[in-house]
């Protein structure tokens, strides 16, 4: 028997509405957020196309890259990103992860029923070393940030309802307004001095026919972080189809911007899609305008 829960209405020829039986499960409810922030000991926020993201940052560590201290929001920002798909919802993220906490991390994923899809570098020359770990799984969503929690507790990173790390001390700011102007494109402020620019590509990205959206980290991320002697830091990744790796790579080095890694992030994304990391610290402006050379190379959304 057909319930009025189950009647869609589609629109056929002519506009006229009719009604479609769908199945039960592609109408569950709304998961509940709530539960899940409680699950994972972190709140976090609703995002453009549905996405609940929860960022779980490395505050707890002091890590540099090439002497240069970087801030937990600049290059050590775990996250969840989550989504309700029809019945159950789906996870991606990156994990922050010290050399010495990858194994037991991993284990623990495992154990909770999520997969590891990539571990690798992002940036070189950091101390102490830092390795990223990006997983995915399907469920439900509070069981998910169980699961997740769990395989956090062997590592330092801060959840649950600890004190609120301590405001960082007052820095050197960005001409932010020069920064977006030579990139042509508008950014944020993610606290502690970062400025970030985002930008997503043109075309749509799935994983097994639902679709990867930038809230879930598929997306070119460029973090500006102001260092000494008016220079900034920056760092992020581009995400690349396989026929942009090189040109993109190419135009970063002449432009005196570091490729610190290239590599996959999911296993089934189509198209396939390849994330390429940076670094570089000089003037600001002059590092936007490399940025925008390699953008240039790329299918981005305008």
């Amino acid at each position: 028997m057909i319930t009025l829960r189950q009647i869609k209405y589609a629109v056929i020829g002519f506009g006229v509405l009719v009604a479609a039986a769908v199945p039960a499960a592609a109408l569950a409810a709304d998961p509940d957020w709530k539960a899940v922030e409680q699950a994972l000991g972190k709140s976090g926020q609703i995002q453009p196309g549905d996405v609940f993201r929860i960022g779980m940052p490395r505050t707890d560590l002091n890590v540099t890259v090439k002497g240069i201290p970087v801030k937990a929001g600049f290059a050590l920002g775990s996250y969840a990103a989550f989504k309700q798909v029809g019945d159950h919802a789906m996870v991606m993220g990156d994990l922050v992860l010290l050399d010495q906490e990858v194994p037991a991390v991993m284990s623990g994923l495992f154990a909770g029923g999520l997969e590891v899809t990539a571990i690798h570098n992002h940036l070189n020359e950091m101390s102490p070393h830092v390795m990223y770990m990006h997983y995915s799984g399907h469920g439900d969503a509070v069981q998910m940030a169980r699961a997740l929690r769990q395989a956090l507790s062997v590592s330092g990173t801060p959840l649950g309802g600890g004190p609120p790390a301590a405001a960082p001390a007052p820095g050197p700011a960005l001409d932010t307004k020069a920064i977006e102007q030579a990139l042509g494109r508008s950014g944020r402020d993610v606290g502690a001095g970062v400025f970030q620019v985002t930008v997503p590509r043109a075309e749509a990205i799935t994983e097994m026919g639902q679709a990867l959206l930038p809230a879930m980290g598929v997306v070119t991320v460029m973090n500006f972080q102001p260092t000494s002697d008016g220079k900034a830091a920056i760092t992020g990744d581009f995400v690349l189809i396989d026929q942009e790796v090189n040109a993109v790579a190419k135009t970063l080095g002449q432009h005196g911007v570091d490729v610190t890694a290239i590599h996959n992030h999911a296993l089934l994304d189509m198209p396939r899609l390849f994330y390429m990391h940076f670094w570089a610290n000089d003037d600001p402006t002059k590092l936007a305008q490399a940025l925008k050379a390699a953008l240039d190379h790329t299918n981005s959304r305008k």
